[in-house]
């Protein structure tokens, strides 16, 4: 399947959950599908995100040069980070249980990396060179078990992404109100006015 990666698909707020959410619509079993079922896509994707992550990544690249490779380590980190973080937004902490799994994957995403990165200004290293996506992918994820991050993230009603909320009052609900919420409120609308139709059959 050809994806298009446009900005409104770029919503979690890291580029670790925005790789999480390449699952689409993970709590509907009979439409979800794998953005990542072609490993191409991961190459697109990783492309894609170096700009709209410019902020978190302090402007460094992403690579995947070759996606068929690390596509196994990629799905490992991706579905370790959904499965931890999505329970720690329903129960509102980290399960230890979770941890070695995650913990795991992420140690293989930097298997092999020989960069440096925690700089002042350059969180993710060196914005002069390129970093393997799949390495960025893990310093993500371990980047969003700081207390006020895990406080912060939300998952979307409308569909089930994972984002963090950076609102003031930390008060928003959907990942994309120009997608999510005005679907919703747009459906709301619809059984408004349904109900108003029936009513003086009622």
């Amino acid at each position: 399947m050809t994806v298009s990666w446009t900005p409104h698909r770029f919503t979690g707020g890291f580029l670790a959950l925005d790789t999480a959410n390449t699952v689409v619509l993970r709590n509907d079993p009979e439409k979800s599908f794998d953005r990542f079922d072609d490993p191409a896509e991961i190459a697109r994707f990783a492309e894609a995100a170096s700009s709209f992550r410019a902020a978190e990544l302090g402007g460094r690249r992403l690579q995947a040069p070759e996606p068929g490779e690390i596509k196994p380590t990629v799905i490992s980190i991706r579905e370790a980070t959904d499965r931890l973080f999505r329970h720690a937004v329903s129960n509102g902490a980290v399960a230890t249980s979770h941890l070695p799994d995650f913990l795991t994957a992420c140690a293989s995403g930097l298997s092999g990396s020989a960069t440096e990165i925690g700089r002042p200004g350059q969180p993710f290293g060196d914005p002069q060179s390129p970093i393997a996506f799949e390495a960025a992918l893990a310093v993500s994820a371990l980047s969003l078990l700081r207390d006020e991050t895990v406080a912060r993230l939300r998952i979307c009603p409308n569909c089930s992404w994972l984002f963090v909320d950076r609102s003031r009052n930390a008060s928003r609900l959907w990942c994309d109100m120009a997608v999510c919420g005005n679907r919703q409120k747009a459906n709301r609308y619809y059984r408004r006015r349904t109900a108003a139709r029936e009513a003086p059959n009622a």
